[in-house]
């Protein structure tokens, strides 16, 4: 098949040739469930395949889903719902979890995603900042709320013979099956949200990002060009919907081209991994480099399965070229490598879809409607082959849809430029490739974390008198998080402490951000006024992973 060249679709494009085929339109109103669900309802397509942690299956159709949205829907409106709220979800990669999506933006409230292994703490933050009306969860989950305050209405995924039944506002299936199972679909602007995100931070608490409904063009732009979904495939995102990258492009996207998508709920190992893809007849793959790592770790699994691939994507951290080659040799396909924020989305992709050059360890070209710079210290653009911040050229940027961290917790604009804190190369042809962050963010198996969120959870323990946390290289994993550790001296450092902060932080924060090595120190490098060195620290780590 003949591909369409790079530069002549950026010379033809412009955001209004996807407008035009929605639906609604960003200019008179809009719903975004509409866009993603209804608009396919009427034939008889498939909107959700499914593996449920159990190892039973089922599948959702668009039309199910229409229905199941608008009891969804008519639940949030019996409870006060209204436009612009926030509804939590800490769920797995259920079918409830894509009810409880389609029913929030049906109502024309604002879907909040809260990743499984959250701890209490992380929830109850998010759950404040956003004045959530209410959260959906499982039996699983709901221990974690115990130790939440403020908790909001709750909506419970369990029988009614379930140990936590009675405490639970409602059960997710008792509270729906009464409802009316139509439901005005509720209008809303290009520049009113419909997700509320969290990204992480290296000082203070993690941002706020909301998404408005214009972001639809961009999530469709990097759907069909650089994913290239197909009528004919069967995508599979592995990313968790709790994150970004599986809310944007696990659930959002797919189901905006009318494309089936796949959950498959148990953890992810090589062999599951394997399995689902031959079992589902996977032909188009999206994954964090992590897990192709993993599964390269496992090659010898791969020759019991019969795998037909036809096109994959990476994103989160940087593909290492060995990958490449390796997936290439492995499924016969190709492994394009792409680069997005929480903020931003994707801005930058190899493209399946499309003709252009090929570049060994690049991050790709910008997505159509974005200009992609790197500028220098003096927020000057750099030419080929020199070092920089990559930033978004918002006045020659009509797809970029971030309106700055939803409470002003930072600002990363500067003049017209948005500062995206990652350090890149440019090639001068408009792709770049990516060298580090300017911050402290530490990319560990596709996650990014703020080292701040884990030191203040350290802090929370009474044995702990400082800390900081950064990244230490780590070859299955990126990095891994390191903390470095100041202790009351009426405490002893040892093992037995180690694993109690370790579970202390899974607990309280996450278990994908405990810090798996803790290194009890006497003193933590800082300035003469006192401000933490995380610089030295982090050197330090390296020369360890090194050595």
């Amino acid at each position: 098949m003949q591909r369409v060249k790079y530069e002549d679709l950026i010379k033809e494009f412009s955001p209004s040739m996807v407008d035009d085929q929605f639906v609604g339109s960003l200019e008179t109103g809009i719903n975004v469930c509409v866009e993603i669900c209804d608009r396919y309802a009427d034939t008889d397509k498939i909107a959700l395949r499914y593996e449920r942690a159990d190892g039973s299956r089922g599948e959702m159709s668009f039309s199910e889903l229409k229905t199941r949205s608008a009891q969804f829907a008519n639940y949030l409106q019996s409870q006060g719902v209204t436009k612009g709220d926030r509804i939590a979800c800490l769920l797995p990669r259920t079918p409830e979890l894509l009810i409880t999506v389609l029913g929030t933006l049906r109502a024309g409230a604002v879907y909040q995603p809260l990743f499984t292994a959250f701890g209490s703490g992380a929830i109850e933050y998010r759950l404040t900042q956003a004045q959530t009306k209410l959260i959906v969860t499982n039996s699983d989950q709901w221990p974690k709320l115990a130790d939440v305050k403020g908790l909001p209405k709750t909506l419970l995924v369990a029988d009614a013979g379930d140990q936590y039944a009675a405490e639970a506002d409602a059960l997710f299936d008792q509270a729906q099956s009464g409802q009316a199972d139509t439901f005005e679909p509720v209008l809303i602007g290009k520049n009113d949200p419909f997700l509320q995100m969290f990204t992480s931070g290296t000082t203070g608490k993690s941002k706020g990002v909301t998404v408005p409904a214009k972001g639809l063009i961009s999530f469709w732009t990097y759907m069909t060009y650089a994913i290239e979904v197909l009528p004919e495939d069967r995508y599979w995102n592995v990313a968790d919907p709790g994150w970004a990258y599986g809310l944007y492009y696990a659930v959002v996207g797919p189901l905006l081209l009318g494309c089936t998508t796949h959950f498959n709920e148990n953890g992810f190992t090589a062999d599951n991994t394997f399995k689902f893809l031959q079992d589902y007849r996977i032909t188009n793959l999206a994954a964090a480099p992590t897990a192709y790592r993993l599964l390269m770790a496992h090659e010898d699994q791969r020759a019991d399965y019969e795998i037909n691939l036809r096109a994959a994507s990476s994103a989160g951290e940087p593909l290492n070229p060995e990958v490449v080659t390796w997936v290439r040799r492995i499924f016969d396909c190709p492994v394009m490598d792409q680069y997005g924020q929480t903020e931003t989305g994707m801005t930058s992709a190899n493209f399946n879809a499309l003709e252009h050059e090929e570049r060994t360890a690049c991050m790709g070209y910008p997505l159509p409607g974005y200009r992609l710079v790197t500028l220098d210290s003096e927020l000057n653009e750099v030419g080929a082959g020199e070092t920089g911040e990559l930033a978004i050229d918002i006045e020659s940027s009509p797809q970029f849809f971030f309106q700055g961290y939803t409470w002003g917790e930072k600002n990363p604009f500067k003049g017209k430029y948005y500062l995206t804190g990652d350090i890149v190369i440019s090639n001068g042809d408009g792709s770049h490739s990516y060298t580090g962050r300017d911050d402290d963010i530490i990319a560990s198996a596709g996650y990014r974390i703020g080292p701040a969120d884990v030191e203040s959870t350290l802090l929370e323990h009474p044995a702990v008198n400082e800390s900081a946390v950064v990244g230490k290289p780590d070859e299955k994993r990126g990095s891994i998080v390191k903390a470095y550790v100041v202790i009351k001296s009426e405490y002893e450092a040892g093992p037995a402490l180690v694993e109690e902060l370790q579970q202390f932080v899974r607990k309280r924060l996450s278990t994908h951000s405990f810090p798996r090595q803790i290194e009890f120190v006497d003193e933590l490098p800082k300035t003469p006024s006192g401000k933490l060195q995380r610089f030295l620290l982090r050197k330090r780590a390296v020369d360890e992973a090194t050595q």
